[in-house]
């Protein structure tokens, strides 16, 4: 890790830390009687609301190609990714999507690796993922392995991860010509528009008073600014500096910092399983670091 890029390497930790604990406000939101569906809206229309007075002015990409991109990031990096996961939680075990999401580091990578040429593997890149992702089972399962196979749900959790990684090869192509600002701000807009068929087949519920109270206006706050806003801004800036397979190994964290979580504010127990299982993740990651050779050609930039 080199000390110019350590900052990025914190953003992308920071930023899972964050992403991390997203479960329990959406879990709250639901409970409390908001749907998949309204809570994306809600957090992306809050997003993207915050996020119009720090981007550029700017209305249209450069061409209608680079538009459709972006169109597609927003509809693989939002509306497909999120309606997918929530729905796999309903259908299936929340053990069987996690671990099913925590491989998308691997994923990513070999698709990653089959499209640019550049990219190479080496045997401390398979080491340690293959060190994290049982680190992973082992935080997820937790001593107790019950796998229940749900064939939609396991499906659903699945595309989710292709869709998140259909999103993070467009988001490099398109952060080699436009600032992520721009980029993060269109992701917002076409996740809004993208998610429309879904209201017209699940009908929207605007229940003012339900908006209204503390406890689902501080998880939408939470949601939409800091977690949406803030943290996809400084995922693709972690991507553009650090490249993919570097950044999406920290999804590996994903199920530790879940798992923290819920022992802080539900005050549920960590087992020696779950304490090495984390020695595992933490030992996973750090073998990684070095497991990618990267060969970048400087590009001319369009600021917006």
């Amino acid at each position: 890790m080199k000390n110019k890029n350590l900052k990025y390497h914190i953003l992308a930790i920071i930023t899972i830390c964050i992403w991390g604990t997203t479960f329990i406000s959406t879990k709250v939101l639901m409970n409390d009687g908001l749907s998949p569906v309204e809570i994306f809206l809600y957090r992306f229309l809050l997003a993207y609301i915050c996020i119009w007075f720090f981007s550029p002015k700017v209305i249209f990409s450069k061409n209608y190609k680079d538009e459709f991109l972006f169109l597609l990031i927003g509809l693989f990096g939002g509306t497909i990714y999120f309606i997918t996961e929530n729905i796999a939680l309903k259908l299936s075990l929340t053990s069987n999507v996690s671990l099913i999401l925590s491989t998308n580091p691997i994923v990513t990578a070999f698709f990653t690796i089959l499209i640019n040429k550049k990219e190479k593997v080496t045997k401390n890149l398979v080491y340690g993922s293959l060190l994290a992702l049982f680190g992973v089972f082992l935080v997820i399962f937790n001593g107790s392995f019950i796998l229940e196979i749900n064939f939609w749900g396991d499906l659903l959790a699945l595309t989710a991860v292709l869709s998140w990684t259909i999103y993070t090869l467009i988001l490099n192509k398109l952060s080699n010509t436009y600032s992520i600002l721009f980029i993060t701000r269109k992701l917002f807009f076409y996740g809004i528009v993208t998610i429309i068929p879904f209201i017209l087949i699940a009908p929207f519920k605007f229940q003012k008073d339900l908006l209204l109270t503390p406890t689902v206006i501080f998880n939408l706050l939470f949601l939409g600014i800091i977690a949406s806003m803030v943290c996809f801004f400084t995922w693709n800036l972690s991507i553009k500096k650090i490249g993919i397979i570097k950044t999406t190994n920290y999804i590996y964290l994903v199920p530790l910092i879940a798992i923290i979580s819920a022992s802080i504010i539900l005050k549920e127990r960590i087992t020696m399983i779950t304490f090495l299982g984390t020695v595992c993740i933490l030992s996973g990651v750090y073998v990684s670091e070095n497991g990618v050779t990267i060969k970048r050609k400087t590009k001319l930039k369009y600021n917006n």
